[in-house]
């Protein structure tokens, strides 16, 4: 079978590894793997005893493994704060791996009155990020991961109504949350090579794959289970996020996702990215409109 799957991860001992929305699903696969190659785990998630919970599972499948509880609710920027301050107490940091997020919920507000999908997905990602980079400076050949999705490719950022204010249509919102993940993760890029910096930002998706995101799809069970059988398990969906963080060939500005049927399943290689993805006009408006809206500036001038 050629692309990358988790038998592919290099050993990860000495290394730390945040992954946001670790407690199940894609997340808790991209935390087993890395527990099991040797990495210290921050399970990054909302509920302490779904955590621990997760962490028991990860402990009876990796003997000795080294995990940590991080609390993190994405959609509420003090808790964002919260997070990257502990965080900061770790002797280390070699990754970020921004996993989580919603799928079509109905219209919900962030603590900060955000709407739900842009809130979570992309300004609680772009928040922890730009308060981790300090840190993950710190280690040479440190990676921040993004997750975007194959929806990013229907998606646009519509700046007149980020807020919902003028209307909101659930799966428009969501292809506009990953393409916003897929224009910071290149913003990023542009904006640490002009700095000189150490630190890689890369993207991923896991293509179509069995998650909790489903909770909010009709019969979300039932087409959770049919994923799994025909396209990704959580397990295959995770693939990619492990190659954009792990993969020594891997390198800042990649993007990785499923190879086969579309990008919907199989193993992890490069992906494909929309023309909108690549408009760095847009990119660069949508960094500074974050930067506004979470009071949160990773001090990294503009490419060019």
């Amino acid at each position: 079978m050629s692309g990358f799957t988790e038998a592919d991860v290099p050993d990860q001992s000495g290394r730390t590894m945040i992954i946001t929305g670790s407690n199940t699903g894609i997340g808790f696969e991209i935390a087993r793997v890395l527990a099991e190659c040797g990495a210290r785990v921050l399970l990054a998630c909302r509920s302490k005893d779904k955590a621990e919970a997760a962490m028991a599972r990860i402990g009876s499948l990796a003997s000795g493994a080294d995990l940590a509880f991080l609390p993190l609710d994405q959609g509420d920027l003090a808790s964002v704060r919260a997070a990257a301050e502990l965080a900061a107490r770790e002797a280390r940091l070699d990754a970020l791996i921004n996993n989580a997020g919603v799928m079509v919920p109905p219209l919900t507000r962030t603590a900060q009155g955000f709407e739900q999908q842009f809130g979570v997905n992309h300004l609680g990602t772009f928040a922890l990020t730009g308060l981790l980079l300090p840190q993950l400076a710190e280690t040479p050949g440190s990676r921040v991961v993004i997750t975007s999705s194959i929806a990013h490719k229907t998606g646009r950022i519509d700046f007149g109504n980020l807020d919902a204010s003028k209307g909101y249509k659930r799966g428009d919102f969501y292809s506009q949350s990953k393409l916003a993940n897929l224009l910071h993760m290149t913003e990023l890029d542009r904006r640490l090579r002009a700095a000189g910096s150490p630190v890689a930002a890369l993207a991923c998706h896991p293509g179509v794959a069995a998650s909790e995101l489903t909770r909010h799809i009709p019969f979300g069970s039932l087409f959770g289970a049919a994923m799994g059988l025909f396209l990704n398990t959580a397990a295959k969906g995770a693939w990619p996020a492990l190659q954009a963080a792990t993969d020594p060939a891997a390198q800042s500005g990649d993007y990785y996702g499923s190879q086969q049927w579309r990008e919907m399943r199989g193993t992890s290689g490069k992906a494909q990215r929309a023309p909108q993805a690549c408009d760095l006009a847009v990119a660069r408006r949508l960094w500074d409109v974050s930067v506004e809206l979470t009071g949160v500036d990773p001090g990294l001038a503009p490419a060019d």
